[in-house]
């Protein structure tokens, strides 16, 4: 792994069938309020014109090859965007799924902070500025905060999802109240290895588990800086695939007892249902 650069947030976005949102996504980072950060873009082999559509919105940029020796990498592709903010394209040769595609981008990382980033979610102007002075006022190694359903347009429906100041190991297993689309975590505090996504169903849960798991807190910044997209779906289907990935990660990934499992399914069910009312 390379030095990590002090200040610095690699901002990691798993692309796949993106073709249709990449664009947003790249100019929304642009146009954040903080300008220290890289953009690692992951293409996990798009069959659509995701990487096409990336090449368009970035040619503006002076550009060139980067280096690279990770697996599973074809190539990258560099993009000086102004000031400390960079643009990688990182182009996989293996379609491995959003978990891998994370993983990869974490390995190529050079910033202090990672945040990711889904290409259908969107952020507000100061989300990364806000949860960093956060950060240092709360002296956290990781942070998360409300975020707001949206619609397939992304704009707001109202239905905000409040975070709690505070989140534990055992707090966590009650409730999945972490968005992905707004963590940020200090790697000089927490691990790589805690970082990196394990290969399993809500791998994202999986992966704030192990590192609260760890021993670290959470810190919640209730305030909405997220727009979690969320196009019209089988609700019952949804919450069907829910329902059986939650209790798989309490039985295999946490391996707690199935009376223990229940207990934490009950609260869980019960939160999950509120908020997405």
């Amino acid at each position: 792994m390379q030095d990590k650069v002090s200040g610095l947030v690699s901002i990691i976005v798993p692309v796949y069938r993106a073709q249709a949102y990449i664009a947003e996504t790249i100019e929304m980072v642009l146009a954040q309020t903080c300008q220290k950060w890289e953009l690692l873009l992951v293409d996990d082999c798009s069959d659509d014109a995701s990487v096409d559509e990336i090449k368009r919105v970035l040619s503006a940029y002076r550009h060139g090859q980067g280096k690279h020796t990770y697996e599973n990498v074809d190539c990258i592709e560099e993009y000086q965007c102004g000031g400390e903010r960079r643009v990688r394209l990182i182009c996989k040769n293996k379609n491995e799924g959003a978990a891998k595609a994370r993983n990869t981008g974490l390995a190529l990382a050079g910033g202090q902070y990672v945040a990711f980033l889904d290409a259908d979610d969107v952020w507000v102007p100061d989300k990364l500025a806000k949860q960093l002075a956060f950060m240092e006022k709360k002296g956290a190694a990781f942070v998360f905060s409300a975020y707001e359903f949206g619609d397939e347009a992304a704009r707001p429906t109202g239905k905000v999802v409040h975070v709690p100041d505070t989140l534990t190991y055992r707090r966590a297993l009650s409730r999945t109240v972490i968005f992905t689309t707004t963590v940020v975590l200090d790697r000089n505090l927490v691990s790589d290895e805690l970082i990196r996504m394990p290969w399993v169903e809500s791998e994202d849960t999986a992966t704030w588990w192990q590192i609260l798991r760890a021993g670290h807190t959470a810190c919640g910044l209730d305030e909405v800086l997220a727009i979690y997209r969320r196009p019209p779906k089988s609700l019952s289907s949804n919450k069907l695939i829910a329902v059986k990935r939650i209790w798989n990660l309490y039985r295999r990934q946490e391996k707690l007892s199935v009376l223990s499992s229940a207990f934490y399914f009950v609260f869980w069910a019960y939160r999950a249902t509120v908020r997405r009312i």
